[in-house]
């Protein structure tokens, strides 16, 4: 069987990278002509409040608009850019704020691109088999060929985030919820293994311009790597991702399960690497953040070096979706500007699906409508505080807080728009980190 193709190019110059790295794996040779074709970038996060860092976060306009340029040049002119951005689906102002500034409005005025929100679309039940169902975008099921761009990125619940992990953006909220479910075997990596089964055939470009450590937000350590790495085998880009992220496969929950579907070995023995040596330019990324545990309790490294005691900050886990994940960070920061030297009185925090409260708590916080519902009658919780919702209104968290003995300060939580905008003061004054990669000029 003829290995699969899997081009590994240096980023140099706009137009001429892209092309080399989808001419070197042959990207583009089964691209039906008139097609309709799908991009589908990474654009993971989106504020309208302020500049954030976007540099490993978000797919760089850069690269879309030479991808654009290339199927212009075989003759393509129905092509469509669309994403779900994680935001509340009745916010229609963000999506459009952030499409019109990565430059998708001009791609529009320029080459007759559409954009589309996702999120405002239609969606369609699919079966993945082993009565597994989830709902897809309509329109990327129905084009002709896809073109799949995320970043190459590690990721602090999947390990890496690559083609595969950026599918999710194509299904509707309940189905990300449902992705990340409590059970042993179907838990979120299966299902993201899933996820390219009902794709229309396609090419995954990574976009490595900018990578990033433990992902997937603006809140990782970003670097300038300058990679481009292009198949029309999506498991096999992701493969080879995963190794320049320096993660073996095997090592990459929802690529083993992806692989032995598919009966594909996990050691890259089945696959053409074209261009740069792998090892040469591979580059460890954490993906993970350090967590202690003690007889002082359980949280995160910063918190313990900061000297807090009496708390108990279970490590979430892959349970927690998405809309939790992006306050989980808040409460932690909140937490840490409470902290005025005494011990709170073992004061457990819980997340996401799974988890269950240890004996011997004071109090014990639930934040969010999964975890409340799984623990709310539990025999061991002496006094339980809980934020419901899904996901829980910051107010109700601010105040689950104080009841614990945490004085949260609320102007934190008020101003959670402008939390990003305070990240980008690690890059300033940074050459290698250039906004320019993010607008079409």
């Amino acid at each position: 069987m003829a290995k699969k193709i899997v081009s590994v190019v240096r980023y140099e110059k706009p137009h001429h990278s892209v092309r080399k790295a989808i001419s070197d794996c042959e990207g583009l040779k089964n691209l039906p002509g008139p097609a309709r074709v799908f991009i589908k970038p990474n654009i993971v996060f989106w504020t309208k409040a302020c500049n954030f860092p976007k540099w490993g976060v978000i797919t760089t306009s850069r690269v879309i608009e030479d991808v654009v340029i290339l199927l212009k040049e075989h003759g393509i002119d129905d092509i469509t850019i669309g994403e779900g951005i994680v935001a509340d689906p009745k916010d229609t102002e963000t999506p459009a704020h952030a499409f019109k500034s990565l430059g998708y409005k001009a791609l529009g005025d320029r080459y007759g691109v559409k954009s589309l929100n996702i999120m405002k679309r239609p969606f369609k039940k699919v079966d993945l088999g082993d009565g597994d169902f989830l709902k897809f975008n309509e329109d990327i099921l129905e084009s002709d060929f896809l073109i799949d761009i995320p970043v190459m990125k590690s990721h602090n619940q999947t390990v890496v985030s690559l083609g595969l992990k950026n599918l999710k953006g194509t299904i509707n909220i309940a189905s990300r919820k449902k992705c990340h479910s409590p059970d042993q075997i179907k838990n979120l990596h299966y299902y993201i293994s899933k996820l390219a089964d009902p794709m229309p055939p396609g090419l995954t470009l990574i976009d490595g311009i900018y990578s990033l450590e433990r992902g997937p937000g603006f809140d990782g350590r970003m670097r300038r790597t300058n990679l481009l790495i292009a198949s029309t085998d999506m498991l096999s880009a992701d493969m080879v991702g995963a190794k320049i992220l320096g993660h073996d496969p095997s090592t990459v929950p929802h690529l083993v399960y992806a692989a032995k579907r598919a009966g594909r070995p996990l050691d890259l023995s089945d696959i053409k690497i074209s261009g740069e040596n792998v090892n040469e330019v591979s580059a460890y990324h954490e993906y993970d953040f350090e967590y202690d545990q003690n007889l002082e309790g359980e949280m995160p490294r910063a918190l313990a070096r900061q000297g807090i005691t009496g708390l108990y900050y279970r490590k979430f886990d892959d349970t927690m979706c998405t809309y939790c994940s992006a306050l989980n960070g808040l409460i932690l920061t909140a937490i840490r500007q409470a902290w005025q030297g005494e011990a709170w009185d073992k004061v457990e925090v819980l997340t996401g699906k799974k988890m269950e409260p240890s004996p011997g708590m004071q109090a014990t916080l639930l934040i969010g409508q999964c975890i409340y519902n799984k623990n709310r009658d539990h025999p061991a919780i002496q006094k339980m505080f809980a934020a419901k919702g899904c996901p829980p209104d910051p107010k109700d968290i601010v105040a689950a807080l104080k009841q614990a003995g945490i004085e949260a300060d609320e102007a934190l939580f008020e101003q959670v728009d402008q939390l990003p905008g305070f990240f980008m003061s690690r890059y300033e004054g940074n050459p290698d980190f250039e906004e320019e990669f993010f607008r079409v000029t």
